[in-house]
C-alpha cells in the first residue's frame, strides 16, 4: 500500500517538530527532555509522539537533514567557478557539522537487522562523495595537490572538528591545511 501524502497541518507540524528538534539538541544534548521539543515546537506531546514514536525516530530524521544538507551543498558548490574554495567551503559547513552533531549517531539505537550500521553507511557515502567531487574537481584544476587522497583529508579535517575550540580556531587550523594542499 502506497503511502498517503500528509496534509498540510500534519507536515507542518512534522517540521515544527523537526526545527525544535534540532534546535533543543544543539543546545541541551541528545538526551534532552523531549517534552522541551514539543512545547518549542508548540504541538502537544500526541503530535510529537505521532510523527517520531521513539527518541531513536527523531534523531535519525535530524541528523538525516543534516547530512542531507551536506550533500546538498556539495553538489551546489560543484558550480562555484573557484574550486578550492568551494572545496573549502564544503569543509567548513563538515567541521561545523562533525563539531556540533557528533552526539546524534551514537544516540541511535541499532535494531537486529543492523539498521543502524546501513545508515551509517548510507550517511558517510553521501558525505564521502560530496567531499570526493570537491576534491576531484580542485585536483583536475591544478589548484590542488594531486596526489591527496580523499582519507586523509577527512581525517586531518575530522581533526580540526574534534580539536578546535571554536569557530575561528577551526577557520585557522582550517586554513593551514589548504596551505599544506595547495599548489
Amino acid at each position: 500500500m502506497a503511502d498517503r501524502p500528509r496534509r498540510a497541518d500534519a507536515r507542518r507540524n512534522y517540521e515544527l517538530v523537526l526545527s525544535a528538534a534540532r534546535d533543543v539538541f544543539d543546545e541541551l544534548g541528545v538526551n534532552a527532555p523531549l517534552d522541551e521539543v514539543a512545547r518549542r515546537a508548540g504541538v502537544g506531546n500526541a503530535t510529537m509522539y505521532r510523527h517520531f514514536p521513539t527518541r531513536g525516530d527523531m534523531v535519525i530524521a535530524v541528523y538525516a537533514e543534516e547530512v542531507t544538507a551536506l550533500g546538498e551543498l556539495g553538489r551546489t558548490l560543484l558550480d562555484d567557478p573557484a574550486p578550492v574554495d568551494a572545496l573549502f567551503s564544503w569543509l567548513r559547513a563538515f567541521v561545523g557539522h562533525v563539531s556540533t552533531k557528533s552526539q546524534l549517531p551514537l544516540a541511535i539505537p541499532d535494531d537486529e537487522a543492523g539498521g543502524r550500521s546501513e545508515l551509517y553507511r548510507e550517511w558517510h557515502e553521501t558525505m564521502r562523495t560530496a567531499a570526493a567531487d570537491l576534491l576531484r574537481r580542485a585536483q583536475r584544476a591544478g589548484a590542488v595537490d594531486p596526489g591527496l587522497d580523499l582519507a586523509d583529508l577527512l581525517a586531518a579535517t575530522g581533526g580540526v572538528a574534534r580539536a578546535a575550540t571554536d569557530a575561528p580556531q577551526a577557520d585557522r587550523l582550517l586554513a593551514i591545511i589548504r596551505a599544506g594542499i595547495s599548489r
